[in-house]
């Protein structure tokens, strides 16, 4: 069971080795790195190129681990036994499982992701420690231990909005996936769009690249920002010489809504324009 990448997802020798790796020490894969280099897309091809089933935790504010175990619905139970209903003699019936159990219960080897932990309170990695080592766990209201069938390939995404405990890093096989350089920025483009120019190709690269060097940038744009983008250029048929073009007065690339999302970013690029101005003036 190996991950060599697909045809879809460019993965670079090092992301493919980090992969492997975890699957072989059967530990969780944390994954960081800038929004838009492909995180949680990771999990996505990787039950793909592997053929297994995908189970997606997708991590809010408000997440508590139990919730991926399960969850009991007391109060439904309440209301259903004041109206007499022959469903409260089973409390199973109002046991909602969690993707943890869903993980455990699957039949084939799933690959689970566990998105943007960071998210969620600086506790929820920590309660997960002992489901994820043991593979089991405890249901007070029936008194069973659920145990994995086949132990999960577990794929972790964080954005590092929050540390993460040491106690949860250590049973961890980490990788933070770099940003992705020209060459493979390439390779990633040819993917989506195999017939593009390679000229506007390498002048596209370049402004956005030029963009994301830009110092004081708050938000930078990401791949899935420049394929965007790309696709923008195609539909409106921008010539490569248009975003050659050096005049001060348009520092910002043309339709780069796609690229620059919020308005001090763009206010900075208006400052750039103004000052390139009076220097040639």
């Amino acid at each position: 069971m190996k991950f060599e990448g697909t045809k879809t997802y460019v993965a670079t020798e090092d992301l493919r080795v980090a992969v492997n790796a975890a699957i072989t020490l059967e530990r969780p894969l944390l994954v960081k790195g800038e929004p838009g280099t492909g995180k949680t897309v990771l999990a996505i091809e990787v039950a793909e190129a592997i053929g297994a089933p995908l189970i997606e935790w997708h991590i809010k504010s408000t997440t508590k681990a139990q919730q991926g175990l399960y969850e009991y619905d007391a109060v439904s139970r309440l209301r259903d036994s004041q109206l007499g209903d022959e469903r409260v003699k089973d409390i199973r019936n109002y046991i909602k499982r969690g993707k943890l159990w869903d993980a455990f219960e699957m039949e084939a080897r799933p690959v689970l992701l566990i998105d943007e932990i960071d998210k969620a309170d600086i506790e929820f990695p920590n309660d997960l420690l002992q489901e994820l080592d043991r593979m089991e766990f405890f249901v007070y209201e029936t008194g069973e231990t659920v145990q994995a069938r086949h132990r999960p390939i577990v794929i972790i995404t964080s954005n590092n909005e929050k540390e993460l405990p040491d106690a949860f890093l250590r049973r961890c096989f980490f990788h933070y996936i770099k940003f992705p350089d020209a060459d493979t920025m390439r390779d990633i483009i040819e993917v989506h769009y195999p017939d593009l120019k390679g000229r506007l190709v390498r002048e596209a690269l370049k402004v956005f690249y030029d963009i994301r060097d830009v110092p004081g940038l708050k938000k930078k744009p990401s791949t899935s920002e420049l394929l965007d983008w790309l696709k923008l250029l195609l539909s409106e048929d921008i010539s490569p010489e248009t975003l050659r073009e050096k005049d001060p007065r348009k520092m910002i690339p043309p339709l780069h809504g796609a690229l620059v999302k919020n308005e001090q970013d763009v206010h900075l690029f208006e400052r750039l324009a103004f000052m390139a101005r009076r220097q040639q003036g």
